[in-house]
């Protein structure tokens, strides 16, 4: 047996498998206008709006 095999053996027994119907579904919060709101509340316009959002990370001044 390689430390290879012994590796995948001990990351498949730690990392379970979700069938998709024992997943629960996450739900997305978001802030708009100085309050939270579940993204699932918004009407379809806004939705759409919501998925497009870009996002992005600011590099650390040094």
């Amino acid at each position: 047996m390689t430390d290879l095999s012994v590796q995948d053996k001990i990351q498949t027994a730690t990392q379970p498998v979700l069938k998709d119907e024992e997943r629960t579904r996450c739900e997305v919060w978001t802030r708009v206008m100085g309050y939270h709101r579940p993204v699932s509340a918004f009407n379809i316009g806004k939705q759409s709006e919501f998925r497009e959002r870009k996002f992005f990370v600011e590099a650390c001044s040094k």
